[in-house]
């Protein structure tokens, strides 16, 4: 049976404390307040810099069993290498103790930048070196130039591993985009940014990953209760169709993401 996650990107936002967060809860108490309501969060930290593998275990540690977390590739992979010579830096990824992150380790997302245009040649050879097993991903993380101090890639179970792509640039709506993904078994993410960049609806894999960033206005502006009635409904079809389902709220300027996640994930169950 088809499973929706729907979550945030990211928990820790001064601007959250005493509107989201209750007055007064602890810092390190934000991500457990946070998985009781939601089901899934997307972890952004790793965007910006390889986290540390005892990072990685707390947050496995502080949510509930049934939590899954996304985790999003790093900005160094896409936005300055721009998917080339990558190999070395996704070792590193997959060694700085994403996977100890478990059964609660959720698809990898790769958001290319807008100035990146599509390169079928790279983007195939990127996505054909990605692992798609647990298994694979410790077999590359073994290639990690990391200190070993920095490193934790230890397990010994074989399960799949998910990837999608956000594609910001007018060229990813060459069909070619999709047909490079469906051919590897990856998502293109289906992105609404408030009119600024493309929106693809291909279904290339056996789930769908969605982001919102913003009705009106990218990162800012909420949902209304009829837009969150349109997306509940257009995600129900995905599940009725088995397609599992991950969409993440981006529009936490205005404190707006935990609420409208709230509401699409009451509306999905």
């Amino acid at each position: 049976m088809a499973v929706a996650r729907v979550g945030i990107s990211g928990w820790t936002y001064a601007p959250w404390r005493g509107v989201f967060y209750p007055k007064g809860l602890p810092h390190r108490a934000e991500l457990a307040y946070a998985s009781e309501r939601l089901n899934s969060i997307e972890l952004n930290g790793s965007f910006y810099a390889l986290q540390k593998p005892s990072s990685y275990r707390t947050w496995a540690a502080s949510t509930p069993d049934d939590f899954v977390f996304s985790v999003k590739g790093g900005r160094y992979i896409t936005h300055i290498l721009r998917l080339k010579n990558a190999r070395a830096a996704v070792a590193n990824l997959f060694a700085s103790g994403v996977l100890t992150l478990g059964p609660k380790l959720g698809p990898l997302l790769w958001q290319l930048p807008p100035t990146l245009q599509f390169d079928p040649e790279a983007l195939d050879a990127f996505l054909g070196m990605l692992p798609v097993t647990t298994a694979q991903a410790r077999s590359l993380a073994a290639e990690t130039t990391l200190e070993s101090d920095r490193t934790d890639y230890s397990g010994s179970d074989d399960r799949p591993l998910r990837h999608a792509v956000e594609a910001r640039h007018a060229s990813f709506t060459d069909p070619a985009f999709a047909r490079i993904c469906r051919a590897h078994g990856v998502a293109v993410v289906l992105a609404d940014t408030a009119g600024r960049y493309p929106v693809l609806r291909e279904t290339t894999a056996d789930f769908v990953y969605v982001r919102l960033h913003g009705d009106e206005e990218l990162y800012a502006s909420g949902y209304t209760d009829e837009a969150l009635d349109r997306w509940a409904g257009e995600l129900r079809e995905r599940l009725a169709e088995g397609l599992d389902v991950y969409a993440y709220f981006d529009n936490d300027l205005k404190v707006r993401a935990p609420y409208d996640a709230m509401g699409l994930l009451a509306r999905l169950r």
